[in-house]
């Protein structure tokens, strides 16, 4: 997120001393870099860092939000523009570049005069070396995945290999599979990983097909990283992975066999990474294949259409499903485990069942939820903490967190055992016999007893992680001396305390700090004692609200003491501390099998906390194959919605049945509820595939392979992209990716471009989705005619079974005329508009009101709009009116060429021409079914 900072604290920049040699050797060494439009730059130094050139200015544009936090370092030409960023600014920075951001990386150089180091490199989908700063004070909700993709544009297909890493979870993966021209399938494997980078192979110049497949990547936020396509190379791959991955080399060998482009694209990732400069990976990572069939596809239209993942530009936490979901209590592991499930609904029943048979265990049983949920909070980030120890740094902070959160383990599993209830075998198999396993005396036992051996545990409430002194003979002298030194600070602070004449505990408190050591602090009550001293016996180091903080010569003597042992004390068990860690990472099997526990019983205690918790209790949905059953919502309500404050939801029905309401279109008022009940349905779908309950009175739900959305769509002014040509990729990509087992919603498609055009292509659209795809459809519209479909006789070009209105209610009071919005969903369609009404809600002048309702009554007196409500009877009979008469033939094969044009237009690669080409394209495509409705299809004619 971007920083907003008020004047005052712009203008508290720090400030950048360098003399004039210092600058022109630094000024000389800048200009040395390579030039690279998408890296930030940042120079430590030490106690802030600056940045220059292009990056000052960005910094300053777009954080300080001023360019006067500018400064220019040199004189002349030669010179460059500079900004100063603190420490605090710097986290902020890098959260927003590697976090939100998906077009620019960071470096950080260290140094002086004209000598500097690159020391860390950060992008999207590689923040290892700056985890610390971006995670120093959150947890780290998601966990960045790397990709490259190798595609392969031969006889009109498209195969494409993927190779992705996770460094997070030390895991790699392989896919391959075929897509088409929109990318639908890289497009969810993308959401489905979520990917923050991509690898592609860029040689001379983009191909069309490489242009189209950077448009999908930028759909998804992913940061695009060129590499040349020799690094896409596939030898020695399996040497390679042979010293990464954990395990015998056979099965991997086995693995690469089964792919072909996807194999150069795993080489390049593994080189771009630098898996193999680093040996801590050895033996770290697992291996396997992502299915691309394994869970249900989302496409990033479908992320935003159900608001699964949070924005920036949230109100609350509740505007996701993310954020309303996330009553997890581990400290991160089950946030990224609940961004993952919601990114990957599963598909299969049984699995599906199970979740959702030890949530039902959950909201049953209070006392084993609360129970859970209290030890839980206590458990750290295993995960994280898994990979600092993997890093080898010598610090014993994630050794004792890691302990900390194993000595729960025993309570947890007490909890479980307490458990008698229906579901008590499965919660035995899935967590109390793993977590027996755990706790063998080879494993969590053994670690434990290693930490309890190794560090000084009396230390940790001082806040020091020390080796204990006992566990070398070096340390147990200086120990003893630290001990002594300590026991004569403690008396010369009685003595202070006697002779001031105040309390020890509540005025006068010895205090340790990294910047003045070892002081005594005195309340501002009894602060005139000190005062009266200062110039014998006392020095004020420090004047705050909390009071004085003061010292005397003696003290002084002593605390320095104190630092000097202790930094040989530290020196001494640097060494032991180094091996203590080693031990320590070689219990990473285990604990990565403990994460993989806690993590899931916190994500489904998290389900349970907000099926019980909601003001209406949610329920358990009914799970059907996708090949049986139907979509039954009893009382469904949008969670997201309902969760808001001062809302009182109306709850609505949905009822998709197979051959009876598969297809529904929906019409109504704007402002009525059709948006969000179509979206309410594709949001209780997931919930329910997740393994979680969903806010209705009942739930039947046939399991879906992919949810299709097309809901709002806005201009993409930077890739040159119209509202109309945005909505139309994404109506492709439902028409070449849905199929019969999709869920697809559709909501007021066709409204960027002529009223005649816009609902041409409705038509065609629905006819399709109906005949061909004949996937269960929730279609809002405001064109009225589209209701037709749902009368199933012979005037017809096909069968429309299955095709039913609905329509949302509104009532105008026949008195003042006022419109009030029922948000109650009723069978049939609407009998009338209410756009003008809903411009009176907006208090639109009533000179305007008065003449829209002018101009509406003459449009509706002179439509030359063939009448498609009504059937064929009535159709014909309202064109003799107009002295032009069609035959039910001359009807159905008008019809039958409208469908045929939507063909067209679909099976034609429009990311393939410019915005010229595509247009002549267009143009010619309505010119031929101009020149046929004037020769062959004369029902056609009244479209012109």
């Amino acid at each position: 997120m971007e920083g907003d900072f008020s004047s005052e604290e712009q203008f508290k920049l720090p400030e950048l001393k360098l003399d004039a040699k210092q600058a022109q050797g630094f000024i000389s060494f800048f200009k040395t870099l390579p030039r690279d439009a998408r890296a930030v730059r940042f120079f430590d130094r030490r106690d802030y860092y600056t940045a220059h050139g292009e990056n000052a200015t960005f910094i300053a544009k777009t954080y300080y939000h001023t360019t006067s936090a500018l400064r220019q370092l040199g004189s002349g030409p030669d010179g460059i523009s500079s900004v100063s960023v603190s420490k605090n600014m710097f986290e902020t920075i890098a959260r927003d570049i590697l976090l939100e951001r998906t077009d620019h990386t960071m470096e950080v150089y260290e140094g002086s005069g004209s000598k500097w180091t690159l020391t860390k490199t950060g992008t999207p989908g590689n923040i290892g070396c700056f985890e610390d700063v971006l995670f120093a004070n959150t947890d780290m909700q998601d966990s960045p995945v790397t990709i490259a993709l190798f595609p392969n544009f031969r006889d009109n297909q498209y195969t494409v290999g993927l190779g992705f890493v996770d460094l997070t979870n030390k895991r790699l993966g392989l896919a391959e599979f075929l897509d088409d021209s929109q990318f639908t399938n890289v497009e969810s494997v993308l959401v489905a990983l979520g990917c923050k980078e991509c690898l592609l192979p860029i040689e001379s110049g983009k191909s069309i097909e490489l242009e189209s497949l950077c448009n999908a990547l930028t759909r998804c936020g992913v940061l695009v990283t060129e590499r040349k396509k020799s690094e896409f190379k596939s030898r020695d791959l399996v040497q390679d992975l042979g010293r990464i991955i954990r395990g015998p080399i056979e099965p991997v060998r086995d693995l690469l066999s089964e792919f072909e482009c996807a194999l150069g694209a795993l080489g390049a990732l593994l080189s771009y990474v630098e898996l193999l400069a680093d040996d801590s990976n050895y033996g770290s990572y697992t291996i396997h294949k992502y299915n691309l069939y394994s869970y249900m596809r989302l496409d990033s239209a479908a992320m935003r259409a159900l608001n699964v993942l949070e924005s920036k530009t949230d109100a609350n936490k509740n505007f996701s499903l993310f954020g309303l979901m996330n009553r997890t209590c581990t400290a991160g592991m089950g946030k990224r485990l609940l961004n993952r499930w919601l990114k990957q609904p599963l598909l299969d029943v049984e699995e599906i069942n199970c979740r959702l048979d030890l949530v039902q265990a959950f909201v049953d049983d209070a006392e084993l939820r609360q129970g859970l949920r209290l030890h839980l909070k206590r458990i750290s980030d295993i995960e994280r903490l898994m990979n600092s120890l993997k890093k080898r740094t010598p610090s014993l902070l994630p050794v004792i967190k890691l302990y900390q959160s194993c000595i729960r383990l025993p309570h947890i599993k007490g909890v479980l055992e307490c458990y008698e209830g229906q579901y008590s075998p499965l919660i035995r198999r899935k967590y109390l016999e793993p977590l027996e396993d755990l706790m063998d005396e080879n494993k969590v036992r053994k670690f434990i007893a290693l930490v309890e051996v190794a560090v000084d545990l009396d230390q940790l409430e001082n806040g020091e992680y020390m080796i204990s002194p006992s566990y070398d003979s070096n340390l147990v002298a200086l120990r003893d001396e630290l001990n002594t030194v300590e026991e004569q600070i403690h008396k010369l602070h009685k003595q202070i305390a006697n002779d001031l004449d105040v309390s020890i505990d509540k005025a006068l408190k010895l205090e340790k700090g990294t910047q003045f050591g070892h002081v005594l602090r005195i309340t501002k009550k009894e602060e005139q004692k000190v005062r009266k001293k200062l110039t014998t016996h006392f020095i004020v180091l420090e004047t705050r609200k909390d009071g004085v903080k003061f010292t005397n010569s003696k003290l002084k003597k002593l605390g320095d003491e104190y630092q000097k042992i202790l930094n040989e004390y530290t020196r001494v068990q640097k060494d032991i501390v180094c091996r203590v860690v080693k031990t320590a990472a070689s219990f990473s099997e285990v604990f990565e099998t403990c994460a993989v526990i806690l993590s899931e019983l916190d994500v489904l205690l998290s389900f349970a906390d907000l099926a019980t918790s909601c003001p209406i209790p949610y329920i358990r949905p009914d799970i059907t194959p996708s090949d049986k059953g139907d979509i039954i919502l009893e009382g469904s309500r949008h969670p997201c919605v309902e969760a808001q404050d001062g809302v009182n939801f109306i709850p609505n029905d949905c009822s998709l049945v197979r051959g009876k309401s598969w297809f529904q279109i929906i019409t109504g008022p704007n402002m009525g509820g059709k948006s969000t009940f179509i979206r309410q349905v594709g949001a209780n779908v997931l919930m329910a595939q997740v393994g979680c309950f969903v806010p209705s009175d009942r739930a039947s739900i046939s399991i879906r392979d992919c949810i299709f959305a097309r809901v709002g769509a806005g201009d993409c002014q930077l890739r040159g992209v119209s509202t109309f040509m945005q909505e139309m990729l994404e109506t492709a990509s439902i028409l070449k990716g849905a199929t019969e087992k999709s869920l697809v919603i559709i909501d007021e498609l066709g409204r960027g471009t002529s009223t005649y055009d816009g609902f041409g292509l409705a038509w065609a659209i629905c006819e399709h989705l109906v005949e061909v795809i004949k996937a269960p459809t929730l279609f809002a519209t405001h064109f009225h005619e589209l209701t037709a479909l749902a009368h199933n006789d012979e005037s017809h070009a096909i069968s429309t079974k299955g095709v039913s209105n609905y329509h949302v209610g509104a009532h105008i009071d026949p008195s003042n005329r006022k419109l009030t919005m029922l948000y109650k969903l009723n069978p049939g369609a609407c009998d009338q508009s209410f756009g003008i009404h809903v411009a009176e809600f907006a208090n639109f002048p009533d000179e305007v009101i008065a003449l829209a309702k002018s101009k509406a009554a003459e449009l509706e007196d002179f439509s030359n709009i063939p009448n498609m409500s009504g059937d064929l009877e009535d159709e014909v009979q309202s064109n003799k009116r107009r002295k032009t008469e069609f035959s039910p033939d001359e009807v159905v094969k008008g019809q039958d060429r409208a469908h045929r044009l939507l063909r067209e237009i679909t099976d034609m690669s429009w990311n393939q021409f410019d915005l010229k080409e595509a247009m002549r394209h267009a143009h010619k495509l309505r010119k031929d079914l101009e020149t046929d409705a004037a020769h062959n299809y004369p029902w056609l004619q009244k479209f012109f």
